[in-house]
């Protein structure tokens, strides 16, 4: 062959498959060190050709760049598959029906199907194939049917033709791939998953493209299912990526495992995902490849820099500006960075270029929910999900407009909806024990914040809710050791410290609980060294000095308090028993008027230094450390709080940021 540069003059015969040697191929376990489908000039599929004319006269045609001694119904055949190549559709068929009505054979009638197929006329190539009992006899022919099936929704149909199991399960799993192609075995137990998926069989579905993997790591396909739909645990993920031989792909095989390395969970094995992403970078030049830098943006991600994220994922869009596989994660970064204007271009280009896609109405339910307007979001959310019933975030979504209104039932039956379908994400459950919890049902959010902790027992925020849990049941051992579980696994995801300043605060108030109140008063001040307009934390510190003796510091921070929330009732009455306290104390020293105007002078100063505060706050102001958890808060009750003990204005003390909601809003966390 020729080594001359192509030219605009040659056709697209150059991609056509090329003539090899074939065994019989009669429904037994297909033959792995051939191409997968025959080739267009191929005589018969069914037996050896080895020898025959048509070999030669290919041999003759790649030496010498002619087809004259080519018959003519293999020139036939060149002019179909050149049609196919060049999406002549119309023009494949004719020919394509002309060959076959000339030769009667199957290969013929195998590419006509594929004619059809391609030009979606899936029941003509459903019918085609048929034809003389093909799809029972050809492997090939039988994979090309149960496309066709899939295409048509006739998934039960489908499954009979494909099998419920492999049969080829003992015969093929170690048979060496030689050509480079994907084992068509593999294929078939990919279909059969994808049939399973769409019969809400995830079971069986995750067994089969687990199968399909296993049998040829070549599969991608399956394994995207897997890792893209969650519906593997992150601990199977890793178990599984050991499991799979990359033998096959030869000198490749390094670079593959890497490749498959960085798609999968980061919670877990973060050293070894950083390095693979090293290798790749440095040894096989991948630095600006998409897909590694999609591994390193999600695992910003999940370590909540959200703006480190975003970055990456605006520096892939640069080059492919409605890439679908960075889409969901740049949307939700957008999302949790206020990037209203972002998000509405995005969604407005989606909506013009891919209205059939389920990416766009989901880009377009994150839009309405980010600008409040929460009916409208859940209506394209539900568009999105009915699109692609795969499609997890925009299960999720849905599922948090009904939590953003307080709707509970509605947004636990979502998120059941949404754990079903997506068994390998501790999401689903987490925000159920969240839901739980805000009706007060201790033991249905315990027995769901397990269950997300069986999934992934390494998510910060898991384990703040448990926490959170343990403390409402005063099991406040049990709660520190969560709280502390949270920082620490923060800590390994290499997360942002200030992302979990809700941890601290939670932490700070069970040691205020404890009576370890040098611990508690640290606690609170690393939360104020990120965020100090939090009133609740200023009223907590307030009444720890308050019950530690020192009233003049209680006078201060309960002051803090009032100036950020004038209406907090529990501050202020913290605050009237602190001047009660402090005047007690002072009585025969000082005159009731000399003491307000002190009180006075005082107030006036917190003030002034409350303003300083609010200052750093706003040039310091975090989003909230969560993704995509949006409720509303249950609003502060007026209490009655004129009781003679300090102990019991601490048991109505509403103090704590809530870990489930944004990083504005409370839990009630009681003394």
């Amino acid at each position: 062959m020729t080594n001359e540069s192509p030219s605009h003059h040659n056709s697209t015969l150059t991609i056509s498959p090329l003539i090899a040697n074939r065994t019989r191929d009669i429904g037994g376990t297909p033959s792995y060190n051939q191409p997968l489908f025959p080739s267009p000039l191929a005589a018969t599929p069914f037996r050896d050709t080895s020898e025959s004319n048509s070999i030669r006269n290919l041999s003759t045609t790649k030496d010498n760049g002619s087809t004259s001694n080519l018959s003519a119904a293999e020139k036939l055949r060149l002019w179909r598959h050149d049609a196919l190549m060049q999406h002549h559709y119309r023009t494949a068929e004719y020919i394509g029906d002309k060959v076959l009505s000339l030769t009667d054979d199957p290969n013929d009638a195998f590419w006509l199907a594929q004619v059809h197929y391609s030009n979606g006329n899936y029941y003509r190539a459903r019918k085609l194939l048929s034809f003389k009992n093909l799809d029972a006899t050809s492997v090939s022919c039988r994979y090309l049917t149960v496309l066709c099936l899939m295409k048509l929704e006739k998934w039960d149909e489908a499954l009979d033709v494909v099998g419920e199991t492999n049969p080829f399960k003992n015969e093929s799993q170690n048979i060496r791939n030689t050509d480079g192609g994907i084992k068509l075995e593999a294929s078939l137990c990919f279909l059969r998953g994808q049939i399973y998926s769409n019969q809400n069989n995830l079971e069986r579905a995750k067994e089969c493209y687990k199968e399909a993997v296993l049998v040829d790591v070549k599969c991608f396909e399956a394994f995207d299912e897997l890792i893209r739909n969650d519906l593997l645990t992150p601990f199977e993920e890793w178990e599984l990526l050991s499991l799979l031989d990359f033998s096959d792909v030869e000198e490749n095989s390094e670079l593959i495992k890497l490749l498959y390395t960085s798609r999968i969970n980061k919670y877990l094995n973060t050293e070894k995902y950083e390095e693979a992403q090293i290798i790749l970078k440095e040894d096989y030049n991948l630095k600006q490849n998409t897909d590694v830098v999609l591994g390193k943006a999600d695992l910003f991600f999940i370590q909540c820099k959200f703006q480190n994220c975003l970055e990456l994922c605006e520096e892939i869009l640069k080059n492919d500006e409605l890439n679908f596989q960075v889409l969901p994660i740049y949307l939700a970064c957008l999302h949790e960075l206020g990037g209203k204007n972002k998000l509405f271009l995005t969604a407005h280009k989606l909506a013009q270029h891919y209205p059939k896609k389920s990416i766009t109405w989901l880009a377009v339910g994150i839009y309405y929910f980010a600008i409040d307007r929460i009916s409208d979001a859940r209506k394209f959310f539900s568009k999105a999900s009915i699109l692609d019933p795969n499609c997890g975030q925009a299960w999720i979504g849905f599922a948090h407009t009904f939590a953003a209104e307080g709707e509970h039932e509605q947004a636990i039956a979502a998120y059941s909806t949404a754990s079903r379908f997506f068994p390998g994400t501790h999401l689903p459950n987490l925000f159920l024990g969240m839901q739980y919890l805000q009706m007060g049902n201790l033991t249905l959010a315990s027995e769901y914040l397990l269950s997300s902790y069986s999934i992934c027992s390494v998510d910060p925020l898991l384990l703040n809710e448990m926490g959170v849990i343990y403390y409402h049941k005063n099991e406040l051992t049990s709660a520190e050791n969560y709280f502390t579980q949270a920082l620490l696994a923060s800590k390994n995801l290499g997360s942002d410290s200030k992302a979990w300043i809700s941890v601290h605060a939670n932490l700070g108030h069970v040691y205020r609980k404890t009576g370890f109140y040098s611990k508690a008063l640290a606690s609170f001040e690393k939360v104020l060294k990120f965020s100090n307009n939090d009133s609740n934390i200023y009223s907590a510190i307030g009444l720890i000095y308050l019950k530690a003796g020192d009233v003049t510091k209680s006078i201060e921070n309960l002051h803090y308090a009032l100036a950020i929330n004038s209406n907090d009732p529990v501050a202020a009455d913290l605050l009237k028993r602190a001047l009660d306290e402090n005047c007690s104390i002072d009585i025969q020293s000082h005159t009731n008027n000399d003491f307000f105007a002190r009180s006075k002078d005082i107030f006036s100063a917190n003030n002034a230094t409350y303003a300083y505060r609010q200052q750093q706050a706003n040039k310091n102001s975090l989003k909230t450390p969560l993704t995509n958890k949006h409720r509303n808060i249950n609003q502060i009750n007026n209490r009655n709080t004129l009781n003679s003990s300090i102990d019991q204005v601490a048991a109505d003390l509403i103090n704590g940021e809530d870990s489930s909601d944004d990083g504005d809003d409370v839990m009630e966390l009681s003394d």
